[in-house]
């Protein structure tokens, strides 16, 4: 019995075949620059800190091989390391949903064809650009005693001078506001732009059904906005866990450690107390959780996530 081929696979020439191979290579050749900047400034340096690791290396001095000794004494001598960790679990779960609420309000507010809505979403997006730093430090004046707050606060509500950066709880709170206040710009967008991909007519269809506005948006717009809400809460999740700037100049860590954040720990470790290995031992206890907990999401997106419209 005699295989015929394929009717493309007839038509392929030997010049076709050799098109292909040059495109392929053109293609590698646009990527090879991006490709070659996540080896040198992303790949090997996490290789490279999480080898550190299992050393005791002081930035001045003798480098030694202890194992996993580092690890060992995170989590069982360390005074400092669970409190951090618990500290930027708090962090997350304060972080992550008021975001989102915060962030998906506002694009349905603005997803219709309102007046100025170019402007609304260049306003909301500004806190995103500005400099972090900067906008911690005009933060830090507002919150300070006898700042801009504790003024509307006496003249407002008659509360009296308050410290808030100075309490266990209130500190946290601050630095959860700054940064909901700083990045819910980025996930408002990313919403406002799956909002837009929304074929209206599915809205139009509920309306004639007699559908209410409040079970529109929960069967029609949260699973067709479910992608974009799966890869906000990914990015979120992620940068939340790697949080530094706000509570370092909001609070410095304080009062006491009530702030201090698992990467704030690394960077004292690291560059106030020079053990890299112990550094790098709490940077390679993050990634696992941020890998973990990326994972679970992704394990999640099956059940919750709807890319078929």
């Amino acid at each position: 019995m005699t295989l015929v081929a394929p009717a493309a696979a007839r038509a392929a020439t030997p010049g076709q075949t050799a098109a292909g191979r040059r495109a392929g290579l053109t293609a590698l050749g646009f990527l090879a620059p991006s490709g070659l900047g996540f080896l040198i400034f992303t790949l090997a340096p996490i290789v490279g800190s999480i080898a550190l690791a299992f050393f005791s290396w002081p930035i001045l001095g003798d480098h030694t091989f202890v194992g996993g000794k580092n690890f060992v004494t995170l989590v069982t001598t360390d005074p400092v390391f669970f409190r951090a960790l618990r500290n930027t679990v708090i962090f997350v779960v304060l972080y992550v949903p008021v975001n989102f609420v915060i962030s998906l309000g506002l694009a349905v507010w603005i997803s219709p064809r309102i007046r100025l809505r170019g402007l609304y979403r260049v306003l909301f997006f500004l806190p995103a650009v500005t400099p972090i730093v900067a906008n911690a430090l005009v933060w830090r004046l507002m919150l300070q005693p006898k700042g801009l707050v504790d003024d509307v606060l006496t003249a407002w509500f008659g509360l009296g001078p308050t410290n808030l950066l100075g309490g266990q709880v209130s500190a946290m709170v601050c630095v959860v506001a700054m940064s909901v206040w700083q990045g819910f710009g980025y996930n408002m967008l990313v919403f406002s732009a799956g909002l837009d991909a929304i074929n209206p007519n599915l809205y139009e269809a509920a309306d004639i059904d007699g559908v209410s506005r409040w079970r529109q948006f929960w069967t029609i717009t949260v699973p067709m906005l479910s992608p974009s809400m799966f890869f906000a809460a990914v990015l979120t999740m992620i940068t939340s866990f790697q949080v530094f700037s706000q509570p370092y100049i909001l609070t410095g860590g304080g009062p006491g450690a009530a702030t201090q954040t698992m990467v704030m720990y690394m960077y004292q470790k690291g560059f106030q107390f020079y053990s890299l290995g112990m550094a790098s031992a709490i940077s390679t206890v993050l990634l696992i959780i941020i890998v973990l907990v990326t994972g679970l999401q992704f394990l999640g997106q099956r059940r919750f996530v709807h890319y078929d419209g």
